[in-house]
């Protein structure tokens, strides 16, 4: 009987990948960028380590929202004040100093919760520009828009 390896945390090899998100669609980014964190794209893949790569994203003030979910879909947060509950639109927060937060969250939502997931969103790295400190670790160009025509739509 052949037995299923499992990949052990020293066995990981961590790659490092350049994404471009100007105009593609910010759902369709997230559920990638997650799938490469956790490593789904691997044959190797183990539920239980780190084993995906170091995603760095560039350009994601450009990101793309499809329909009428940049108004409409609202944050919430709370201050911790009684009453304190407040929200913003996906807009103003695209519009805001920090851009990059609302693929952040976007991404660590797709995520398994738990002490996996802290470790595996210290490898996400989001800019807003499109310049980036990680040219040392020479990332590879993955070109989401080309991976399907439905990436670019808006």
């Amino acid at each position: 009987m052949k037995t299923t390896l499992a990949l052990k945390p020293a066995e990981a090899k961590k790659d490092w990948v350049l994404i471009d998100a100007e105009g593609v669609v910010l759902g369709r980014l997230a559920v990638i960028i997650a799938n490469r964190l956790r490593g789904k794209h691997k044959p190797q893949f183990t539920p239980h380590v780190d084993c995906g790569d170091n995603v760095v994203v560039v350009n994601a003030d450009k990101v793309r929202v499809t329909g009428r979910k940049a108004e409409q879909s609202v944050f919430y947060y709370h201050t911790g004040y009684p009453g304190g509950i407040k929200g913003r639109s996906i807009r103003q927060r695209l519009d805001s100093a920090h851009p990059e937060r609302v693929l952040e969250k976007a991404v660590e939502r797709m995520i398994t919760r738990g002490p996996l997931q802290r470790a595996q969103m210290k490898h996400l790295h989001v800019y807003g520009g499109a310049s980036h400190p990680h040219e040392a670790q020479q990332p590879k160009a993955l070109d989401v828009a080309a991976l399907n025509p439905k990436n670019r739509r808006g």
